[in-house]
């Protein structure tokens, strides 16, 4: 199952968006963001999940969804 960073991170690359581009959409800046999708910030707020899931069309919910089913696993 893929960490929170791989799953934002697939979703950014299926909509086209480089860091950058996603970076300015979002308001969250790139660097925080790369850290996030190489899982070096583990728990990113949930005010910066929320700016990153409504720049990605998904909510909120399914990125949270998709890490309690990940802690669920282990």
């Amino acid at each position: 199952m893929d960490s929170i960073g791989e799953r934002i991170r697939k979703l950014r690359l299926g909509k086209g968006l480089s860091v950058n581009q996603f970076a300015n959409l979002s308001g969250v800046s790139k660097s925080y963001i790369s850290n996030i999708e190489r899982g070096v910030q583990k728990n990113p707020s949930l005010s910066v999940m929320r700016k990153l899931a409504n720049t990605l069309d998904v909510s909120l919910e399914d990125l949270l969804a998709h890490v309690n089913e990940q802690h669920k696993a282990k």
